[in-house]
């Protein structure tokens, strides 16, 4: 038998060594009792193999002695011997077709045969046994064994996994990892001195439990960590363990369900136990939105089981095993952006809630992922981190760096240093993608057409400021234009795009809503001033879908044009139809005002579409370059 010891020793999953032991053993059983007549060089050899009979013919000559055992019974047995050879072969077929054999071979074929006398028979009493008869109850259980081995590997393997679980059925297996193993300091937390205060709290709340006691606070102080993704909430859980010194047991929340009843429950049970034979531990769950939904909402019971199995281990110490258990739970969505269980929230005495980088931590940020790379990769005299951090507004810490690193691939292909070009195509390629010039050099008639839609963006962009009769340096340093392209975009299917920076702005008023609005409009609006009403694209599409979302958001959610401030959105269906009716008149109110305003720049616009078309991309500086040399800032505004 081979050797599994190297098996067993590689392998860390329970499953796999006791589905091999049930294999190895229903092997060795199976082989053990496997009949005699199979296994050992027997003189009687049994089948049922007719052919055997009808090659009685061809080895008429070979033939010692043939002789029919029982042929009155219901299955007669041919028993053969052949001169040179010792085994006595025994055939057993059915009463039925011994009469056609005994007719169209035997007789036909003049073969010589007997009946087997009594004599003969007791002397060969293996002849008339059958294979299970052979090695009596012990040949019988191990011939059944034999037939049925692989049928009791599975039955042995099911049994196993319904006591220990199997992938897929207790979900994502955790992964603890030593404070000593873990990376990182909470000074990797650029800026967010806010979060930094929170974790300090709660560092102290932890090693001054006593302290808590004496105001009876003895529950464990379960973390709940939210905010938008990338922003740093699973680096937070691993400094505060490291710093904690203690291990830190990791988990997806999201893969916890595996498609089995009681399959998270289990798994959540099974981190809780692992967790608790260390004393003291950091439970990390991250991705875990989808167990702080409101339970009770599908028809199913069981639907609820992890969400109430975690609620169970969260809702304080229920022995002393639990209590240095602290639960981390990350969710890249909070109670004011979403419904949640009200339950699952009490659970959580401390919520940090994470949010994006400001522009000057947006910029030490960018300092510190490039500060990591050697010296030599860098030319500092060519790198404006103040223009860098303003272009990548609204960038989480992990996109920032995703820019950086992209902006090193760049650097190495063209055998350059990182500088702020350079910076500047790395955060344009991490967010728009890949750009190409041959899809659309041949594209005339569509590449005029992309020319005046993203232009009709840029003019509605920098509307209000002329309306405002601003000078054009004033308009450029107002506006957050970066480039006009006409190359195609593979990422998002465009022929052309404005790229833009974003802008650091957490509350937007109903006149800045309704100018983004415009400035989505701007492109159709272009189309519509110089093709017809009837010679609109559909390149408009992914602008309609989201005027529509920023209206629905506008009128049902805020009610913004009604005294009546309500979220329609939960109200019965029946009144949606008004605030739908109220959508289509502000869509149109808005799509006119855009369409009259994108008048007055007609000609400057059929002006720039020319040099567009013919360089491809014009960046800020090139635009407003170009249109200082047009014309004077006011450009027929009525």
């Amino acid at each position: 038998m081979p050797d599994f010891s190297k098996f067993f020793e590689i392998s860390k999953n329970n499953y796999v060594r006791a589905a091999l032991i049930a294999l190895i053993a229903a092997a060795a059983v199976a082989f053990a009792y496997k009949p005699i007549a199979l296994r050992d060089a027997s003189p009687v050899v049994q089948s049922q193999d007719i052919s055997e009979i009808t090659h009685l013919a061809a080895n008429k000559a070979r033939l010692e002695y043939l002789l029919l055992a029982k042929p009155l019974s219901d299955f007669p047995r041919y028993v053969i011997k052949y001169k040179d050879s010792p085994q006595i072969h025994v055939v057993k077929v059915p009463s039925t077709t011994h009469a056609n054999l005994e007719r169209e071979v035997l007789l036909k074929n003049a073969i010589p045969y007997a009946i087997a006398q009594d004599a003969y028979l007791d002397s060969h009493k293996s002849v008339l046994a059958d294979d299970a008869e052979q090695g009596g109850m012990w040949s019988e259980a191990g011939s059944l064994l034999a037939r049925n081995a692989f049928g009791i590997v599975l039955l042995l393997f099911i049994v196993f996994a319904m006591k220990k679980g199997l992938p897929g059925m207790t979900g994502a297996p955790a992964a603890m990892i030593k404070p000593e193993h873990l990376k990182g300091s909470m000074d990797d937390l650029v800026g967010m001195e806010d979060i930094k205060q929170e974790v300090a709290h709660l560092e102290e709340m932890i090693r001054n439990r006593d302290l808590y006691r004496s105001h009876n606070i003895d529950k464990p102080f379960n973390v709940m960590l939210t905010g938008p993704a990338g922003t740093g909430k699973t680096k937070l859980a691993g400094y505060l363990a490291k710093k904690l010194d203690v291990p830190l047991i990791t988990a997806s929340g999201s893969a916890l369900e595996s498609g089995f009843v009681g399959g998270g429950s289990k798994a959540l049970n099974a981190i809780y136990k692992k967790a608790c034979k260390q004393g003291k531990c950091i439970i990390f769950l991250d991705e875990a939105q989808s167990l702080f939904m409101p339970r009770g909402r599908g028809e199913k019971k069981w639907e609820d089981d992890t969400a109430n199995t975690l609620l169970s281990l969260l809702d304080g110490v229920k022995s002393d095993e639990g209590e240095g258990v602290i639960w981390v739970v990350a969710s890249n969505f909070d109670d004011m952006n979403s419904q949640m269980d009200e339950a699952m929230l009490r659970r959580f005495s401390v919520k940090i809630n994470f949010r994006l980088p400001n522009k000057s931590e947006r910029r030490e940020l960018l300092k510190v992922f490039l500060s990591k790379k050697d010296p030599g990769c860098i030319d500092w005299s060519h790198l404006n981190l103040d223009y860098a951090a303003e272009i990548t507004a609204n960038l989480s810490p992990a996109l920032l760096e995703t820019v950086v690193d992209r902006a090193s691939m760049i650097a190495i292909q063209e055998k350059t240093l990182i500088t702020t070009d350079v910076l500047f195509r790395a955060f344009e390629r991490s967010t728009i993608g890949m750009t190409d010039r041959a899809t659309t050099a041949e594209l005339n008639k569509q590449r005029e057409r992309v020319a005046l839609h993203e232009l009709g963006h840029f003019f509605m962009q920098i509307d209000p400021y002329l309306r405002a009769g601003m000078s054009w340096d004033e308009v450029k340093e107002k506006s957050h234009l970066l480039k006009i392209s006409t190359e195609s975009v593979s990422k998002i299917g465009a022929l052309g795009y404005v790229l833009s920076s974003g802008e650091d702005v957490a509350l937007q008023t109903l006149e800045e809503m309704e100018q983004d609005i415009m400035q989505l409009y701007g492109g159709v609006a272009a189309e519509e001033l110089f093709y017809g009403a009837r010679g609109i694209s559909v390149g408009s599409q992914n602008d309609i879908q989201k005027v529509t979302a920023k209206l629905d958001l506008m009128v049902n959610r805020l009610s913004m044009y009604s005294r009546s401030k309500l979220d329609y959105t939960q109200l019965q269906r029946e009144s949606h139809e008004e605030s739908l009716k109220q959508v289509e008149a502000k869509a149109d109110e808005l799509y006119t005002r855009t369409l009259e305003a994108i008048k007055g720049y007609k000609s400057t616009i059929a002006e720039l579409k020319d040099t567009l078309l013919e360089r491809y991309v014009l960046s800020k500086d090139e635009v407003f370059e170009l249109l200082e040399e047009m014309s004077e800032p006011c450009l027929k505004v009525a």
